[in-house]
């Protein structure tokens, strides 16, 4: 199963009789599923229909859903009176014209009040035709943010793949580091000590030795290498698992850090240090692209 980003947005428009709509999902981080929407008047039941559909495909991340609606404007309908305009044509009828007035003519007729009604368009289908074609979209919508989750989950996968075989490599780079060696550290020790006292032949080697192995045991890293080697893998094992393993890379994550910390805490000399530092700054990335895997 692969892995899916918390980050997406996907849109569905459509047009219902006179109606246009268009539903909009965006998705960004979060530490649980959170879905928030925003309906015209009167619509709020399809946002919860929208919450509920949302749930049952997603685990984590916040969630908020958009419905826009307008009405198309659409030409009246005219209907012309036809008893009112007979009852006018009747009374014309029996009127006795005075000279110098012309009959009535049908424009005059038709402009009287009453004689012509404009109506909207009726029909009884177009709301529940309405809902049904909404109902349809908001399940075409949150099948499209689903798939944009799942293709910023591949390039996702790609880059905390990499970040891993980064890590890998310090790894390695740290277990070759000279200054690791209980020999390194032990001439190190004898050398500080030979400019401090200047006293290089009543030095003690027997005690000498011993300080130089309580040093580096102190300084030993191999512990911290061992566990780090295991989180890779842990994490490799996670990343090929797939599905919503957010939380339990970001628990790795934070492990990464405490292990590159006590590294660089040890670290005895100057190389090993600045691979210390390296590895903490490859481990942040790390974390912080963890932060968008569901």
């Amino acid at each position: 199963m692969p892995i899916t980003s918390m980050t997406g947005f996907a849109r569905e428009a459509g047009v219902s009789g006179p109606y246009q709509w268009a539903w909009e999902l965006k998705s960004v981080n979060g530490r649980s599923l959170e879905t928030r929407f925003r309906t015209p008047p009167g619509y709020e039941s399809l946002g919860e229909e929208g919450r509920k559909t949302i749930q049952s495909a997603l685990s984590r991340g916040q969630c908020q859903l958009n419905l826009s609606l307008s009405r198309t404007s659409a030409p009246p309908a005219i209907k012309i009176n036809d008893d009112i305009l007979q009852s006018l044509l009747d009374a014309l009828g029996k009127l006795k014209l005075p000279n110098g007035v012309g009959p009535a003519t049908l424009d005059g007729l038709l402009s009287v009040r009453g004689v012509i009604d404009f109506e909207e368009p009726q029909d009884e289908n177009v709301e529940e035709t309405l809902q049904q074609d909404l109902k349809n979209g908001l399940v075409r919508l949150v099948e499209a943010l689903v798939e944009a989750r799942m293709g910023e989950g591949a390039a996702l996968l790609t880059v905390l793949k990499g970040q891993l075989g980064s890590i890998a490599d310090l790894i390695g780079q740290a277990e070759a580091a000279p200054g690791r060696q209980p020999q390194v550290i032990m001439e190190r020790l004898k050398a500080q000590i030979d400019q401090l006292l200047e006293a290089r032949n009543n030095l003690d080697e027997n005690r000498l030795y011993q300080e130089a192995l309580i040093m580096a045991s102190k300084a030993d890293v191999r512990e911290e290498l061992d566990r780090l080697k295991a989180h890779v893998e842990a994490a490799h094992t996670l990343l090929d698992q797939g599905g919503a393993i957010g939380r339990k890379l970001d628990f790795l994550a934070q492990e990464f850090g405490r292990e590159a910390n006590t590294l660089c805490a040890k670290a005895n000399d100057i190389a090993l240090s600045r691979i210390g530092l390296e590895l903490k700054a490859v481990v942040e990335q790390f974390r912080e692209q963890v932060q968008n895997v569901e």
